[in-house]
């Protein structure tokens, strides 16, 4: 993106929006293999599966390649939406805070030309794009914490057949939850969703900090620089947000009782799923499943960061 990009103005909010669909799809195509890998990880009797690959063998083997991607259709439908809402709430909030809190900020660092990029019109320091990021968090996951409920209740159905299985699809598990437990049992984890993306402070201030210097000490393309800073980024935002994953998909694959009939409860509160995991496994219970969620990070985020910011350079 040329340096000399006027300033960033309302009227072209929409462009966030938009080019956060492209990135949903790339995260998804790219991740969600891992992510199952990474859901039953965390989810299981650690006597299931000795590790990531054998969970990957016992997928494949009794569920084929189709088992890796169970639950995708939510994620598919819903991170084209939550990324879309993310990213384009994310540019809102980045050019609110320029506007309102940071200016007026110097738009260069050390005299370096300003980051050619979705946020290059807007001057913030690089914690300014964290806090940017925490508030996008919190916007989107009002959207992700039913999405991600209904992925992690069917990425934990291991039988190879759906006469088996409590839930068909995602619509069915959406209409049993709901029919069940109302919108309260569809929310289910909204609290510890809010906690881990307020994480996105680290995501997105690191990714303003590697595409400083990977523009100031390299001569990458605008794309290379997305990948590497994308996939970069991405990785020290799960570094510091893990264990608070672990407990949410605790919550969310909690059994709900009731009408739904599908065990009782082991969880009344945020804490008390916290406790289990470090019960059952010690400090080392809330890394369970890291590798395939860390393998996972740098190739998806890289290419959604990639797919993000060149729509983001394509549309006028």
């Amino acid at each position: 993106m040329a340096t000399d990009e006027k300033p960033a103005t309302a009227s072209k909010n929409y462009r966030g929006f938009v080019a956060g669909v492209f990135s949903g799809i790339a995260k998804l195509s790219v991740g969600h293999p891992f992510d199952t890998i990474k859901v039953r990880l965390q989810t299981t009797d650690p006597a299931r599966f000795s590790g990531p690959w054998q969970c990957v063998v016992h997928t494949i083997r009794n569920e084929g390649v189709r088992g890796l991607y169970k639950g995708a259709t939510p994620p598919l439908v819903g991170w084209m939406f939550m990324d879309s809402i993310m990213l384009g709430s994310l540019t809102v909030y980045r050019r609110l805070l320029s506007e309102h809190v940071f200016a007026p900020y110097p738009p260069t660092l050390g005299g370096s030309a300003p980051p050619r990029s979705s946020h290059a019109a807007v001057h913030l320091p690089s914690y300014g794009h964290g806090i940017a990021g925490v508030l996008a968090g919190c916007t989107v996951s009002f959207i992700a914490a039913p999405v991600e409920h209904v992925k992690a209740r069917l990425q934990i159905q291991y039988s190879a057949r759906k006469s088996e299985r409590l839930y068909s699809g995602p619509l069915d598990c959406l209409r049993k939850v709901y029919g069940a437990h109302r919108l309260r049992g569809v929310y289910k984890g909204l609290a510890a969703t809010l906690l881990f993306r307020s994480f996105f402070f680290f995501w997105w201030a690191s990714y303003d900090l590697f595409s400083r210097a990977l523009r100031a000490r390299t001569a990458l393309s605008d794309p290379a620089v997305n990948f590497w800073a994308g996939g970069l980024s991405a990785q020290a935002f799960w570094i510091t947000s893990y264990p608070s994953d672990v407990v949410k998909q605790r919550i969310m694959t909690d059994p709900m009782g009731g009408a739904l009939h599908d065990g009782t409860p082991r969880y009344k509160s945020w804490w008390q799923a916290a406790q289990a995991v470090y019960r059952e496994g010690g400090a080392r219970g809330y890394w369970r499943g890291f590798l395939p969620c860390f393998l996972r990070a740098f190739p998806a985020n890289a290419m959604a960061l990639v797919a993000f910011e060149g729509v983001m350079r394509a549309l006028p």
